[in-house]
C-alpha cells in the first residue's frame, strides 16, 4: 500500500466517486486504500488469481480470474487502472524481466479497453530491454507518462511503475509499421 500511497501523493490518481479497477489485487491492500480514496460514491474491482477471503468495504469488491482470459468488455468502464502484478519470478533475471514485461501489456492492453476518457493507468513492470517499448505503449494512448520507483521499494529492485496520464484512447498504428 506504501508504493500506491506514494505514487497517489505524486500524481494525484484518485477523486471522489471514481470507479478503479485493481489487476493483481491480492492480498487486497491496494483495493483497500483505493476504496478510500473513491469514498462510498466510488467503486473498486479488485482482480487476482488467488481468492480473497478478508473483508472489504460496501463500495470494494474481489473476483478471483486470470487477466490473460479477462474480457474487458464484461467489466465495465473505469477512470482508474491499477497494476501491481509481478509474475512468479524463476531467478532468471532476463526471462524475469520479459515475463513482467508481458504482464504489464497485458495489464495496458485492459486497460485501453475500460478506461474513460481523461483516465489513469499505473503499472508495475521489471525495468528491462523491453521497458523502453512499455513506455512507447503507454505514451500511444496517454497525455503524459510518469516513471515512478517508491521509496518503499527495495534499492536493488527492478520493479518501477509506469504511469499514463489523461488517457485519449487507443491511437491507429500508421501504415507499414
Amino acid at each position: 500500500m506504501y508504493k500506491l500511497e506514494e505514487i497517489d501523493r505524486r500524481v494525484r490518481l484518485f477523486r471522489r466517486g471514481q470507479r478503479v479497477l485493481d489487476l493483481g489485487a491480492f492480498p487486497g491492500s491496494w483495493t483497500l486504500y483505493a476504496a478510500g480514496k473513491v469514498g462510498r460514491e466510488g467503486r473498486v474491482l479488485g482482480i487476482d488469481l488467488q481468492e480473497h477471503a478478508g473483508a472489504l468495504p460496501p463500495n470494494a469488491q474481489m473476483r478471483t480470474a486470470d487477466v490473460s482470459t479477462l474480457v474487458p468488455s464484461e467489466l465495465g468502464t473505469f477512470d482508474v487502472v491499477l497494476s501491481d502484478m509481478a509474475p512468479s519470478t524463476i531467478g532468471e533475471r532476463g526471462a524475469d524481466m520479459f515475463r513482467s514485461y508481458e504482464l504489464f501489456m497485458r495489464a495496458l492492453e485492459v486497460a485501453v479497453a475500460v478506461l474513460a476518457p481523461g483516465g489513469t493507468f499505473v503499472g508495475k513492470i521489471f525495468q528491462g530491454g523491453e521497458f523502453p517499448d512499455a513506455k512507447r505503449a503507454v505514451q500511444q494512448s496517454f497525455a503524459h507518462v510518469r516513471i515512478i520507483k517508491p521509496e518503499a521499494s527495495r534499492k536493488e529492485s527492478y520493479e518501477i511503475f509506469l504511469v499514463g496520464l489523461e488517457f485519449r484512447g487507443h491511437l491507429p498504428k500508421p501504415p507499414n509499421s
